[in-house]
């Protein structure tokens, strides 16, 4: 069965993007083994920790390391993508070691999104697009997920429901297992 793993951008608990992340998972229940990354313990990069790496660091490149596609959900602060998944993102690209590359080159990655305001996240996807080009990972352009206005597909308890991105999404579900499937 394959292995996709899920990164959400923002670490807010209830975060649109983590509901969006968990209506995902439902598509895919029973077609393949979803997990969601906890990265919250990971600490700033810095280079004068890189080797040995930390404890969180090492648990995170496991996961990522035994993933067969990558799915990132993330909202857009500021026209980018959150600091919080950069650091993670610049852990992830470093070398293990001396002999070892890194665990994100070639892996298959599918990329979503959903903001409350008007531009969705586009922006933050095309910059995601461009690092992770990069770091030499498969991107699944077509189709990516962008939703805007999230407060409009809320229910009445202000969690995400979601009415007219619902079809969207499942597609995109159905198109990211093909992909992985492809590219693995």
């Amino acid at each position: 069965m394959l292995k996709l793993l899920f990164i959400v951008g923002s670490l807010r608990k209830d975060s649109f993007n983590l509901q969006l992340a968990q209506a995902a998972a439902k598509y895919l229940d029973g077609k393949v083994e979803v997990k969601f990354l906890d990265y919250k313990d990971v600490p700033f990069f810095n280079q004068d920790i890189e080797f040995p790496a930390p404890p969180a660091v090492m648990a995170v490149r496991k996961e990522v390391f035994a993933a067969d596609g990558i799915w990132i959900f993330s909202p857009e602060y500021n026209h980018y993508f959150p600091g919080v998944l950069k650091n993670l993102l610049d852990w992830l690209s470093r070398p293990i070691s001396a002999t070892e590359g890194n665990v994100l080159g070639g892996k298959p990655v599918a990329l979503s999104g959903i903001t409350p305001g008007m531009s969705g996240t586009c922006m933050a996807q095309d910059h995601l697009v461009t690092l992770l080009s990069f770091l030499n990972m498969k991107i699944m352009n077509v189709p990516r997920l962008i939703i805007p206005n999230a407060l409009t597909q809320l229910d009445e308890a202000g969690k995400l429901r979601l009415t007219t991105s619902e079809p969207f999404l499942k597609a995109q579900a159905a198109s990211f297992v093909k992909f992985v499937e492809g590219n693995n």
